[in-house]
């Protein structure tokens, strides 16, 4: 039985009247992208005046980042829906950001701290979600000033986090373009009070720990093994923890939070939460609160059109993965992380190319572990003879060619990271 932990301080926020999730996609914030996208579609369809008045009260909450190219051009993006296939999605969390709680923090600068490109593939059959450390030394281009005053110097080795601060948003998503190769047309920011806010409007989110975790720096202090339901601060504490898992480094925090990420993709995808239509309303309502979107991502048809088209991904083609990397490199990746580009590159042209892959069988890194009292799904059943096959004539040529073996994906042995339907376990820091 899960130890449910409940933020009091969230008692004053704004929260959906929640029974339980049925839907797809995951990542605190792409989750958030989602059901804002199936509200749309719950509200479009739901009846003529009260469908008008309940968009425009959600689209109005919106706030607008405009994306630009390097030279400061407005990008013409065309609207998911005009197209079928795949597409890029850049969600960033925010912190130190204007009115949050941790607003003053690190002097005042405003961080991008979690970068998650997520892409879908062409046949909307599979999607990947990359989480690119925030310490990860990276070159930075030259990014137009959000208030068209120049244009920032190009740099060729700073933490990603810190290209928040160079030209918002829109600066955050040329560096990954620049990284990944990756055209991103899509992007939009959630503040980690509005990460608090969407774990209490889902009902929690249930995470599974090795041993107990007591972390003085986010104020995380959970007493016993297993697994907890968090929700509100608590929630938002577990997914900053750095120093209390793995081995304290933000590669570890990474794959701790695919812990939650996974979990609470399960529980939007199997509980029926978008089933409910009042539900759906209040949780999108409080995203769109805490969220800024690029124009390309905050129309309503947009909108509708990506949740659509991620509804009906199985879990088990959702792969979470660690852009490659790694700590202790001198010079300027010193106390940073440094990309590791041969896994890098293997990673990135299978994304691309919109190719299949798996991960190793101890993929999940040294903040989570396979949980050992995951359930096991019942074996499938055999078909039942339907009759006695009649005898075959050994001389008679064969009526038929065997279906072709499909080829083995490749196993991209080194990238860490694992499948949304596989129940993982953070490991304590100890």
């Amino acid at each position: 039985m899960a130890e449910r932990t409940r933020d009091r301080t969230l008692r004053s926020l704004p929260t959906a009247r929640v029974r339980h999730g049925r839907q797809r996609r995951a990542a605190w914030w792409s989750t958030a992208l989602k059901v804002v996208g199936a509200t749309m579609a719950v509200v479009l369809v739901s009846g003529a005046s009260v469908a008008a008045i309940a968009l425009n009260n959600l689209t109005s909450n919106i706030d607008v980042a405009q994306l630009t190219d390097a030279d400061g051009n407005v990008r013409e993006i065309p609207q998911v829906g005009e197209w079928e296939g795949g597409f890029n999605v850049l969600i960033v969390g925010v912190d130190n950001a204007e009115g949050q709680a941790d607003q003053g923090e690190r002097d005042g600068a405003t961080l991008n701290d979690v970068n998650l490109l997520v892409h879908v593939a062409e046949d909307q059959q599979s999607a990947v979600a990359v989480s690119i450390p925030r310490d990860l030394v990276v070159p930075i281009p030259s990014c137009p000033d959000p208030e068209g005053e120049g244009s920032s110097s190009a740099m060729s080795a700073q933490p990603i986090n810190t290209a928040m601060s160079y030209g918002g948003l829109n600066c955050v998503v040329l560096t990954v373009e620049a990284l990944t190769g990756l055209d991103i047309p899509y992007a939009g920011t959630i503040s980690f009070d509005g990460v608090a806010m969407m774990s209490t409007a889902v009902g929690g989110v249930d995470v599974c720990i090795t041993e107990p975790i007591n972390d003085r720096y986010t104020g995380l202090n959970l007493e016993t093994a297993g697994t907890h339901t968090l929700e509100g601060y608590d929630a938002l504490a577990f997914l900053r923890t750095r120093y209390g898992v793995g081995d304290g480094s933000d590669l570890s925090r990474i794959s701790s939070q695919q812990v939650y990420l996974s979990s609470l993709m399960r529980k939007v995808q199997n509980e029926g939460v978008l089933a409910d239509p009042t539900a759906v309303y209040g949780i999108a309502s409080v995203a769109t609160q805490a969220m800024s979107l690029s124009p390309s991502l905050a129309s309503p048809d947009t909108m509708v059109s990506m949740a659509l088209a991620l509804r009906n991904i199985p879990t088990e083609n959702i792969t979470f993965v660690q852009y490659p990397a790694t700590t202790g490199v001198g010079g300027v990746y010193s106390g940073k992380a440094a990309p590791v580009e041969s896994l890098a590159d293997a990673l990135f042209e299978r994304i691309r190319a919109d190719e299949s892959f798996v991960l190793a069988d101890d993929a999940t890194g040294n903040g989570s572990t396979i949980d050992p009292n995951a359930p096991v799904a019942p074996p499938a059943e055999t078909p039942a003879p339907t009759g006695t096959p009649a005898p075959t004539d050994p001389s008679a040529a064969p009526t038929e060619t065997a279906a072709p073996v499909a080829p083995e994906e490749p196993v991209l042995d080194g990238v860490l990271g694992q499948t949304a339907d596989q129940f993982t376990c953070s490991v304590a820091n100890r």
